[in-house]
């Protein structure tokens, strides 16, 4: 074979082989094309990434709760931190305040000493108190105000108060909150509504037979 003959058939076969290829390739963009959008397997993964996707965000949302329950416990036992000391120190104000009242008044004046010891009993009552406020420890003194159930404890209704129904009108024992949270409630009496009397106007019945 002359090599002019070889050329010219090693040039038609290889437009053969590009044809051929051409072919191929728009065979198979007809396939993609006429392929439906959305197959079954399709439809199936974009399902599974979409529950994947929604158990993600629950879990960062629990994560995210269970961060600022965390963070909330954290800080509420910092701010209540006080609470169990103060309760034992209650007792320690009621005293020193019974020891004040226990003197009366002309015992101060006709005694140098009693007065000098009732005045450190009593800056000793106030620096305590001061030391409540710092931390937050506030008093409950209800007197004359409307009874609360909240804060205080009624150990007793008093009739012929001339105040209204509900109102304090003795602190038997003072109450102490920290924060917003309750220490120990007031114990107090209140007073008890009374009877209204009749009126004037009414009509009397003879009741002589």
């Amino acid at each position: 074979m002359s090599e002019d003959k070889k050329t010219q058939s090693d040039e038609t076969e290889q437009e053969a082989a590009d044809a051929a290829a051409e072919a191929a390739v728009e065979e198979t963009g007809a396939d993609v094309e006429t392929a439906p959008e959305d197959s079954d397997e399709v439809v199936q993964l974009k399902s599974e990434l979409a529950a994947m996707r929604d158990r993600a965000l629950r879990a960062v949302a629990e994560a995210e709760n269970v961060r600022r329950r965390a963070d909330k416990e954290r800080s509420d036992t910092l701010k209540y931190a006080a609470s169990g000391l103060a309760k034992e120190l209650l007792p320690v104000v009621d005293n020193l305040r019974r020891a004040v009242e226990a003197v009366p008044e002309e015992h101060r004046a006709d005694n140098e000493v009693m007065k000098n010891l009732l005045v450190g009993v009593e800056m000793t009552e106030k620096m305590l108190l001061d030391a409540f406020q710092k931390n937050h420890i506030a008093k409950i003194d209800p007197l004359d105000e409307k009874f609360n159930y909240a804060e205080h404890q009624a150990i007793q209704e008093v009739p012929g108060t001339g105040k209204p129904a509900g109102t304090v009108v003795q602190v038997l024992q003072s109450g102490y909150k920290l924060h917003d949270r309750l220490l120990r409630p007031a114990m107090v009496l209140v007073a008890k509504g009374d009877a209204a009397p009749p009126p004037d106007d009414t009509e009397k019945v003879d009741t002589s037979a």
